[in-house]
């Protein structure tokens, strides 16, 4: 907006105001002589490029406004399109211009001033010094467009498009954050999934998600209270939305303008599109025949229980809440009962010990009567504010010898010998979760390496060899059918942990029986940004391999939107009961 600089008084106050109101009047009585006459083409100040030629240039630009984002919490600018554009052109014909000058709405043809600039990738106008309403006219039609992108989305920037075909929900994760969600053609997989280690692929892997599209609302306002792409959605109500937005969802009549901000080409509607979601869950798989034994392995998405007493809300991780532990708990409860397990490997349960008022000690309560828990005789070596668990039922199965934290840096690995109350060999059972993904104080080589592997592989590489010398010197004085590493081990199927302990015998299980190719991944145990893959793993030694019958993934949390977990309301079902899918692991000893 113009404005006469200088220092207002209550004097002089008056005199300010007028000479400001002038400034803004005078081009508006231009207006009627101005619009149709030479101007700047769209098209040449967005370029055959990512970035304006005529960036910090003052142009005079025509077009039609096709979306406003003026409105409180929006983008403070519209959009501007050229009215004819030919559909072969490699140049986009749109601007967004940032202005709080109040003219124009959508439909109407507008002659603007301003100041080219390139806004985190974003070409705009800015310093709008002139606005004039010239008409109405028809808003250009969308372009067609498809993904994966036919043609560069650069080519497109700020212009009206429509999406042939459906695309999926990959990610609804910033849903309740800035009212967004992730899409994509095909539901993209990690590509360190798949593809041999070592490879020049793998040392430059990246995820699998570049012809991704982000549905957003139109807004830069956090915790939206209302979605304009999704009538359902009530941020007071947040469940009454879920149903529609598990990944998977496909999402027809896609049409707006595509937008480009916070590093992602965005669609912002301009109609509502229709959802299809998938079906529900599966119920728990059956167990093969033949097997006696079943394992199951879940991260718990920090079950922490405040003091154990029903205070201490909000906790360092997980609940804010007693009535949200309450929920948490339930389904958790729920999810681990459903399938059917005798013997649980879990992690990220709150390190509080091991007495009646213990995380681990109500969850076992939970369960029901015929659950315990295990606990170790080096309860000191876990230092971390979460720990792995083990529990078992013990009317069909017995604990054997004391059970150990091998401590590898950072979290260790909690093994236990079990046998079957029915007898047999005994097997070795290791509940593990490997060093985080996270960056945070990350240097040397455990900072980004720009491998696919994130950072701190060089500490889960550690570990993983560690704890496989470990459990050989264990092993060596014990006649048994085998061991089971199980856990979150922070590292997908073809990364290095995983391959140091392939290399030292054992066998992911999962992949054994589901292997994943660069097209087809059904098993998988968590998405990260829109993708997704497995950090859960079941691993078998080559004595053990034989004897297992089936792993898979229970998928009934990894798809489902966070919005529906136990933050928002209680369900009888487990769905979404962590952000992590259960491993099942059956056995016959």
């Amino acid at each position: 907006m113009s404005y006469v600089p200088g220092v207002i008084t209550p004097s002089g106050s008056i005199l300010i105001r007028l000479l400001c109101c002038s400034v803004l009047v005078l081009p508006a009585l231009a207006a009627a002589s101005s619009c149709g006459q030479s101007a700047t083409v769209i098209t040449e100040v967005q370029g055959n490029t990512d970035t304006s030629a005529l960036v910090g240039q003052t142009v005079t630009v025509e077009g039609v406004l096709t979306q406003d984002s003026r409105q409180a919490g929006g983008f403070s600018g519209f959009y501007l399109q050229q009215a004819n554009t030919p559909a072969d052109s490699t140049r986009s014909s749109a601007l967004f211009v940032y202005t709080r000058h109040k003219g124009g709405s959508s439909g109407q043809r507008l002659r603007v001033t301003g100041k080219v600039k390139e806004h985190y990738g974003l070409t705009e106008l800015v310093a709008v010094s002139d606005l004039q309403v010239c008409g109405t006219q028809a808003l250009p039609a969308p372009v067609e467009v498809s993904l994966p992108w036919t043609r560069a989305p650069e080519s497109l920037e700020n212009m009206r498009v429509r999406i042939n075909g459906p695309l999926k929900i990959t990610d609804s994760h910033q849903l309740t954050r800035f009212g967004n969600v992730s899409l994509a053609a095909k539901d993209p997989l990690i590509s360190t999934e798949f593809m041999a280690p070592g490879t020049a692929a793998l040392r430059h892997a990246r995820l699998t998600s570049m012809n991704t599209l982000v549905l957003d609302d139109g807004h830069a306002r956090r915790n939206p209270p209302s979605l304009n792409w999704l009538p359902a959605y009530n941020a007071t109500q947040p469940g009454s939305a879920a149903s529609s937005l598990v990944a998977g969802t496909q999402v027809h009549g896609l049409t707006g303008v595509l937008d480009y901000r916070y590093g992602a080409w965005r669609l912002q509607p301009d109609q509502v599109p229709s959802l299809e979601p998938p079906s529900l869950p599966e119920p728990a798989p059956a167990k093969p025949t033949g097997s006696n034994l079943r394992v199951m392995t879940l991260n718990l998405n920090n079950l922490f229980n405040g003091d154990g007493r029903g205070q201490g809300f909000p906790t360092k991780r997980g609940a804010k809440t007693l009535a949200q532990y309450q929920r948490q708990l339930q389904r958790l409860s729920a999810g681990l009962n459903q399938a059917g397990a005798d013997l649980l490997a879990l992690s990220e349960l709150e390190n509080d010990g091991y007495g009646s008022h213990s995380a681990i000690a109500q969850l076992a309560a939970s369960l029901g009567p015929q659950w315990r828990f295990i606990a170790p005789v080096n309860p000191a070596a876990q230092k971390d504010a979460i720990r792995n668990g083990l529990l078992y039922r013990e009317d069909r199965v017995k604990a054997l010898g004391p059970a150990q934290y091998l401590s590898a840096g950072g979290r260790p690995a909690l093994t236990q010998r079990f046998v079957l109350k029915s007898g047999g060999l005994p097997f070795r059972l290791v509940s593990v979760h490997l060093k985080s993904k996270s960056c945070r104080n990350a240097r040397g080589e455990n900072a980004q390496q720009n491998d696919g592997q994130g950072c701190f592989n060089a500490v889960r590489v550690k570990q993983a060899n560690a704890l496989h010398q470990q459990l050989g010197q264990l092993d060596r004085s014990n006649v048994s059918a085998g061991t089971l590493i199980t856990g979150d081990f922070n590292s997908y199927s073809k990364e290095q942990p995983i391959s140091e302990l392939a290399r030292a015998g054992y066998t992911s299980m999962v992949a054994h029986f589901h292997p994943c190719t660069p097209v087809r991944c059904e098993h998988y145990s968590y998405r990260f940004k829109g993708a997704r893959g497995s950090l859960d793993h079941a691993l078998a030694s080559a004595a053990l391999k034989p004897r297992v019958l089936s792993a898979r993934v229970w998928n009934i949390n990894a798809d489902q939107p966070r919005i529906t977990d136990y933050r928002s309301h209680s369900s009888p079902q487990p769905w979404r009961s962590s952000d992590h899918n259960p491993l099942i692991t059956d056995i016959k000893l």
